[in-house]
């Protein structure tokens, strides 16, 4: 069967911007002494998108997918690898395989990642995961964080003990203060002096962590930060946090999508409401007869309207269902007509469906 050559709905992604935006967070965190895990799940793996993560001076190439870490590595991008989720103990063969570094919190999977690498003949570098209030992965308990360190240290002869790490931000929405990360480095010396050296890696989250690099607090030993949505958008601390972002590209992806309808039509629905095809029941204000628009991108491309943001003034999201999205452009000041192109800026949540979305043409410029 021959593919459908459809033009749009498009996500440009400039190749340049990117690796640009990798080169300059690299630089910045490196002068504190803290390398980067670049991050491409966000991308959902996209090799082209991976290779200007290597090319900008990422240490290490991280997901918590394997597959796109296996599209990496088949592109021929050589570089250690990171798994980011906490494995499933079905995929411990494949994460010994593909990857060089994993997180972990249970004891469980640690022994069987143990005598998968030892089957394989390597040595797997682990990071044991400290949950600091987050609510996501990691030892709660502390003690017996610091008791499987000792016992992979001593035990587990085909795991190297590289280091431990947290997450903060992504469930519970913890702030990754200085005094979070303190309690990172409290864990690690702790374990340091049980096992009789110093750790590899002390990893002090995500990109919400880059707010302790950008105000000069991060604590001095916190020497890894896994970095995606601050490189790939550099968005979320600029409009939740109102760090300035300007020496960052913000507009690396522009996501285009095609007219399909104009008309003129009511803002209320009309007849007996219940509710959409998601089983929500949305409000609507009544403002009359306005000229709308609609487009032939919808959620089942980018997830939640909410998450892509209109370039023209004067355009406005009503909403969306699975294949459309329709549009307020009363307020245009020029005419729409079905063929017209409207660009869109995207966040993190956008982005990452519409790269894992088969029904978006993904052009580099």
């Amino acid at each position: 069967m021959d593919m459908v050559n459809q033009m749009y709905p498009k996500l440009e992604i400039n190749l340049n911007y990117l690796r640009e935006n990798v080169a300059e967070m690299v630089r910045r965190c490196g002068e504190r002494g803290i390398e980067i895990a670049g991050v491409i799940k966000g991308t959902t793996g996209l090799v082209e998108c991976a290779k200007q993560f290597e090319a900008g001076g990422c240490s290490i190439m991280a997901s918590s997918r394997l597959e796109q870490i296996e599209d990496c590595m088949a592109a021929g991008i050589k570089m250690p690898y990171m798994l980011l989720r906490i494995p499933m103990p079905s995929e411990t063969p494949e994460v010994i395989r593909l990857t060089d570094i994993s997180l972990n919190s249970e004891v469980s999977v640690l022994k069987m990642l143990d005598e998968e690498a030892k089957k394989q003949d390597k040595v797997h570098q682990v990071i044991l995961m400290a949950d600091l209030g987050d609510l996501r992965e990691g030892f709660w308990d502390k003690d017996e964080m610091i008791d499987v360190a000792v016992e992979v240290e001593e035990n587990m002869r085909n795991l190297e003990l590289a280091g431990v790490g947290t997450n903060l931000g992504c469930y519970g929405s913890v702030l990754a203060t200085e005094e979070k990360l303190d309690e990172l480095v409290e864990i690690a010396e702790k374990i340091e002096t049980k096992i009789g050296r110093k750790l590899k890696y002390i990893s002090g989250g995500a990109t919400s962590s880059l707010m302790r690099v950008i105000d000069g607090d991060i604590p001095e030993r916190i020497n890894m930060l896994r970095c995606g949505e601050g490189i790939l958008l550099a968005r979320d601390l600029d409009v939740f946090y109102g760090y300035d972002m300007s020496y960052m590209h913000q507009d690396v992806y522009r996501l285009k999508a095609e007219v399909v309808e104009v008309k003129d039509k009511p803002t209320y629905p009309v007849g007996e409401l219940a509710v959409d095809a998601f089983g929500k029941v949305p409000e609507y204000t009544d403002r009359g007869i306005r000229k709308k628009a609609l487009l032939g991108i919808g959620k089942v491309d980018y997830g939640s309207a909410d998450e892509i943001f209109p370039i023209d003034t004067g355009v406005e999201i009503l909403g969306a269902s699975s294949d459309h999205t329709i549009l307020d452009i009363e307020d245009l000041d020029r005419e729409l007509k079905p063929g017209d192109v409207l660009e869109f800026i995207i966040n993190y949540a956008s982005l990452v469906y519409l790269t894992n979305c088969r029904n978006v043409n993904i052009e580099y410029v």
